[in-house]
């Protein structure tokens, strides 16, 4: 449980320092876009109110608290449930997902929104969706967790 935390801690920082570079040092809320290596990497600013792909935008104050609410519920089943799983691999798996809920937890209550600065595009497909690194920790450390689970199992 201790080192899940303290890998979350790790996770929330990057992710943190990230969006405040976005925003302090090349103020993207500002000029909207940056080309990074286009058309595979471009910044460009985003505020989410909802979830995943802007989902319940719509009610954004009441979702707001409510998303709030659910993360910080999970990231704590995680960490208790953490202590029932074996090796050095599964904390840092779950310090990513408990880092990356935090991360957006935080951007919500500073800001009543997610910060989203990454869009990705490749091979002729422009996609149209932006998202932020507490995004790829929660998606990578869920793939790899439910990947290799039985593993992590005692």
């Amino acid at each position: 449980m201790i080192k899940s935390a303290s890998y979350g801690i790790i996770f929330i920082l990057i992710d943190q320092i990230s969006k405040w570079f976005i925003l302090e040092q090349l103020d993207l809320d500002i000029i909207g876009s940056y080309d990074v290596y286009s058309p595979f990497l471009t910044l460009k600013m985003g505020w989410n109110t909802g979830i995943n792909f802007g989902l319940f935008s719509e009610s954004y104050f009441s979702m707001r608290w409510i998303l709030v609410a659910i993360s910080l519920g999970i990231c704590l089943f995680l960490l208790f449930w953490s202590r029932k799983l074996k090796g050095n691999f599964a904390p840092i798996l779950i310090g990513l997902i408990i880092g990356g809920a935090v991360g957006n937890v935080i951007d919500r209550v500073r800001f009543g929104a997610v910060i989203d600065f990454l869009n990705m595009s490749c091979c002729g497909i422009n996609n149209p969706y932006i998202f932020n690194l507490a995004d790829i920790f929660v998606f990578t450390g869920l793939v790899f967790l439910l990947v290799f689970l039985e593993r992590f199992q005692k």
